[in-house]
């Protein structure tokens, strides 16, 4: 490459002695001439010993090629403070284990303790749901407002210090989440409520309450709004710092193990936050209030969790002040590093220049750069559509399983959990270790992420093993004994009980039929020393020996829950299921490192800002919203409390529930497979026979593309 290159430019320096060139302002004016190793341009001087005056330049040239000074190598420490045994932390596996922490504790709080929180939250400050959504929704919100700009100022600051930032936010944001419990004063139960029939019970008057706890919303929302602001160069920045600090075959085992963690953080929230919810409210008088979990007016310590996340996260901080702007070896690294950038004719070169990115100028020009990528923008598409499905299965997947299989809430929820977390955590970290392991090109990781995506459509179908008929239920699609009307709960042997639908505790009737509470069923008298809650006297219960002999021979006529579902399908629908999620997730990690490979290397934080971005606008906000709407669509019974208004869904047609999501599951299993194989079929790497090189310190620029860095590029240019 001696005779390659003659361009006055801060960023490249000569190789050797050549004759004054006209200045270019920027390398975008480049022209593209042949380099083939038997080349030389028209004007280089004929080899032999330099001139006397050329000669101090020779000799200064003559060292090897240094590090890039973009790379701010440095010890791991505190100022002067720098300890020998920190340094052991100041490698790629130290900050992944601090990542690793970090991330789980923000999948702690945002996706485990908020979750399951949120039910406590609504009861204690008297909000509808459609409030506590909001809440839910303002990390997204927040994340999308900022990704963006910390993404792209980020990428040339110091990332470990944006991570200690993230630190500060997220446990600043689990703070102030907490903060209602210590300012709205004790909680005040109210009066027991009778679930029997009670014939002279007064039916509620239509009230509208005007509480002002309501008003600590703003609190939650402020809490959330931090979170999402903790959260955005956790997973930009950090993903980025990782890809940067390790060989480009190991980056993808390290980023699935990162984002694993990530995983296992909702699992952790809900684990600690339900033993939290054992707990009373107001714990130095939890003893004292005469009142059991089985209460429907118990609130659990749900608060106690967010403080101990704000402690954990604040520890962190100091861990990431420590590292230095990059990790020893990163310099070597990318100059070894081959290019893989997509080459798009439209590129523009000007994302090349040194001081590029420093200013909000550059802001638009980057981001059209980007835009114009269409393989990036095909692999950011099929993520949003998978984050859709994931996110509508996170939240209503519980809600599925209880309806389908007749199981309660907490083990329906439970049984989801079980399938979700440890599915979606191995599947990423298969992923990076398969791409790992196998050192694939940035076009066999799509393959292979478009690969998974076409098992997990395969797979997706299995919805149809949760085929089950809904259960015999009194009102809805039973008679009461030959009396009353399907669709309406009261019927004469109940009309005297004056019963509140609001009130729904589904009890199962020695008949064999379900009924909607004791109250509908007729039921006078209880028996709560037993295990579950039996009940008596009920005048709206056939005793039916032929049908359920089991339960006729009790000396009751009913007991508390579901009656069991003789749906047999659960074992082969959850083991499907863990399947459709392993490889729905290994694409994951597959498709991330496509994104750092396919863009330009000063602008991957930015993609990946974009990515999660669009992400949550196109796929964890509309999905949850999107399943919710669906299924609604297969209610048959709703809760419509005295004022009219109607509320939950109490009863669900499973048949047409269990279409519906798959008809989801299809059609977003169609777009992701599209948006993959779109991106396989236009993905062109930058070929290195027709590159203009301009070589110092191993930097190289592609006038068809962006710059790249490429492997011993002075033996091959």
């Amino acid at each position: 490459m001696q005779g390659g290159g003659g361009i006055e430019n801060p960023a490249f320096v000569a190789s050797s002695p050549e004759p004054p060139r006209r200045p270019l302002a920027s390398p975008s004016h480049v022209e593209v001439s042949d380099l083939s190793p038997t080349a030389r341009p028209p004007t280089a001087p004929p080899p032999g010993p330099p001139s006397p005056a050329a000669g101090p330049r020779a000799s200064r040239e003559a060292p090897g090629p240094e590090p890039p000074a973009e790379f701010e190598e440095g010890p791991c420490g505190c100022g002067d403070l720098q300890p020998r045994s920190l340094q052991r932390c100041n490698t790629p596996p130290g900050f992944l284990l601090y990542y690793c922490l970090l991330a789980l504790t923000q999948g702690v709080v945002v996706n485990g303790l908020v979750n399951i929180s949120i039910s406590t939250i609504e009861k204690r400050y008297e909000m509808k749901s459609s409030l506590t959504g909001l809440i839910s929704s303002s990390y997204d919100i927040s994340f999308c407002l900022l990704s963006l700009f910390v993404s792209f100022f980020g990428e040339r600051g110091h990332k470990p210090r944006w991570l200690a930032f993230a630190s500060f936010m997220i446990g600043l944001g689990a703070l102030v989440f907490s903060m209602p419990k210590f300012f709205s004063g004790r909680y005040q139960l109210g009066s027991f409520f009778e679930d029997t029939c009670i014939t002279t019970r007064d039916r509620s008057s239509c009230t509208s309450s005007n509480s002002s706890l309501s008003n600590y919303l703003y609190v939650f929302i402020l809490g959330q709004l931090l979170l999402g602001t903790g959260g955005t160069p956790l997973y930009t920045l950090g993903t980025a710092f990782i890809d940067d600090s390790v060989p480009t075959h190991k980056s993808s085992l390290y980023i699935g193990i990162g984002y694993s963690m990530s995983i296992l953080g909702p699992a952790i929230g809900y684990v600690l936050g339900g033993q939290l919810l054992t707990l009373y409210i107001d714990v130095d008088m939890g003893k004292s209030i005469g009142i059991s979990e089985d209460d429907p007016r118990w609130l659990g310590a749900w608060w106690i969790g967010f403080l101990l996340c704000w402690i954990f996260a604040w520890s962190l901080i100091i861990p990431f002040l420590c590292f230095p702007k990059h990790l020893p070896g990163t310099a070597k690294l990318h100059s070894e590093r081959t290019c893989q950038t997509h080459k798009e004719k439209s590129s523009s070169l000007k994302d090349t220049e040194e001081n590029f990115g420093t200013s909000l100028k550059d802001f638009p020009t980057a981001l059209k750069n980007l835009m114009g990528n269409t393989v990036f923008m095909c692999l950011v598409l099929s993520t949003s559509s998978e984050a859709l499905i994931t996110t509508g299965f996170a939240t209503f997947l519980p809600k599925f399983i209880e309806n389908q299989f007749g199981l309660s809430s907490s083990f329906a929820a439970t049984l989801a959990g079980a399938v979700l977390i440890p599915g979606a955590a191995l599947g990423q970290i298969l992923g990076g270790v398969l791409v790992s392991k196998l050192k694939m090109t940035c076009k066999n990781t799509m393959k292979f992420a478009l690969l998974t995506s076409l098992v997990a459509f395969a797979l997706s179908f299995v919805f149809v093993y949760a085929n089950c008929e809904n259960e015999p239920f009194a009102g809805v699609s039973e008679s009461y004994n030959g009396t009353g009307n399907l669709g309406n709960l009261t019927a004469p042997c109940n009309s005297n009980c004056h019963c509140l639908r609001s009130y729904y505790y589904p009890i199962c009737g020695g008949d064999g039929i379900q009924y909607f509470s004791p109250c509908f069923a007729g039921c006078a008298n209880s028996t709560s020393k037993r295990h579950p809650k039996v009940y008596h006297n009920c005048s709206c219960i056939e005793r039916n020996v032929e049908i359920t002999p089991t339960l006729a021979s009790f000396d009751f006529e009913a007991k508390a829950g579901k009656c069991e579902n003789r749906c047999a399908n659960l074992p082969i629908f959850l083991g499907i299921l863990f399947a459709t999620i392993v490889f729905t997730f290994m694409a994951g990690t597959p498709i991330t490192v496509s994104i750092l490979r396919c863009v330009h290397h000063k602008q991957r934080s930015l993609a990946l800002g974009i990515q999660f971005m669009l992400l949550r606008l196109l796929g964890t906000i509309p999905g949850p919203i999107i399943f919710g709407v669906t299924i609604d669509s297969t209610c048959i019974l709703w809760d419509i409390n005295e004022c009219g208004a109607k509320g939950a869904c109490w009863i669900y047609n499973n048949i047409k529930m269990a279409h519906m999501l798959v008809a989801i599951s299809v059609t977003c299993k169609t777009i992701t497979i599209f948006f993959n194989g779109f991106a396989v079929f236009l993905y062109k790497p930058p070929p290195l026979d027709t590159d203009v090189s301009f070589q110092n310190q191993n930097t190289v620029v592609s006038t068809v593309s962006v710059e790249c860095d490429l492997n011993n590029a002075g033996n091959e240019g």
